[in-house]
């Protein structure tokens, strides 16, 4: 089944993460259904019916349907990837995406937290680590290495304890596309990790831990919906903050070294970014809040 082949493809040959390769699969078993309702008198086989008014009424159909210019965006990504694969394996005679175009996704800053906000926030997780209770112990390290590294929630799932260089206070993050990266974590991020190893990961370590760095509370890898309820819950305890996930503190990390005087280039290793634009977005973010102080505080703003 070209779907199945497909799938393979994305996961064996260009490393995708199983998160991305589910969705890549859902857009393409959506726009195949489509093609077969639309082009009843199309060629035989599963990719006779996709063609450009195909996979534009696709595009339109999921418009009209209320999906955002970004989703939009990225299944238009998704099927032109399909028809070059498809057309390299002998399923196209010709690539019908070659012409598709895609509407410009609106660019949103992201939101983040202020320096004394990011502050109460470990302060609170730390707070709740006092009694050393492992899963407390667990949560403190977790916003502690997200806000130090910011370093993408599955990424923080996927450490294992060898991941570590303690002495050089370093990680080892394996990224997209499998891409191994070494990011650095401060002081703080290290006494959270200290008291994690020798009092909270001995209590929760089983037999299906294997060498992972954060457990679960039956011992196995934490699953990255539990590092998102956490943060979220660590947020609403600072007054005034926003409600943000891991991705947030990801964002504050990020705008708050460039605040500090962080060389961009520095900061697209850090996150692992493959190109500067992306890397770019947190300068928007810190000049849309030079604009805001300014706007407030200068009499002639």
């Amino acid at each position: 089944m070209a779907v199945d082949d497909f799938t393979d493809y994305l996961l064996l040959e260009r490393g995708r993460s199983e998160h991305t390769v589910r969705a890549y699969r859902a857009d393409v078993e959506s726009l195949l259904r489509y093609a077969l309702l639309a082009d009843v008198d199309a060629a035989p086989g599963p990719m006779g019916g996709v063609t450009l008014p195909v996979l534009r009424g696709w595009l339109a159909a999921q418009a009209n349907a209320g999906a955002a210019r970004t989703s939009l965006a990225r299944r238009t990504s998704v099927a032109r990837n399909f028809t070059a694969w498809a057309l390299r394996r002998g399923l196209l005679a010709e690539d019908p995406a070659i012409r598709l175009r895609a509407p410009k996704p609106h660019r949103t800053l992201p939101g983040v937290l202020q320096v004394d906000q990011a502050e109460a926030a470990m302060d609170a997780a730390e707070l709740g680590a006092r009694e050393r209770d492992p899963q407390a112990l667990r949560d403190r390290l977790i916003v502690e290495l997200l806000y130090a590294t910011g370093i993408r929630v599955g990424e923080l799932c996927g450490l294992d304890v060898g991941s570590i260089d303690r002495s050089s206070r370093v990680l080892r993050v394996l990224g997209k596309g499998n891409k191994e990266r070494t990011v650095p974590y401060g002081a703080p991020a290290e006494q959270a990790l200290a008291e994690w190893l020798e009092h909270g990961r001995p209590a929760l370590v089983a037999e299906r831990s294997g060498a992972a760095l954060l457990l679960g509370a039956r011992g196995g890898r934490l699953d990255p919906r539990i590092a998102r309820t956490v943060v979220h819950e660590v947020l609403s305890a600072v007054p005034g903050a926003p409600d943000l996930g891991p991705h947030g503190l990801r964002h504050s990390a990020a705008t708050h070294l460039l605040e500090g005087g962080a060389d961009l280039r520095v900061v697209q290793e850090l996150l692992g970014h493959a190109s500067l634009t992306t890397t770019q977005l947190y300068t928007h973010v810190s000049v849309a809040r030079l604009r805001a102080v300014h706007d407030q505080a200068h009499p002639r703003a």
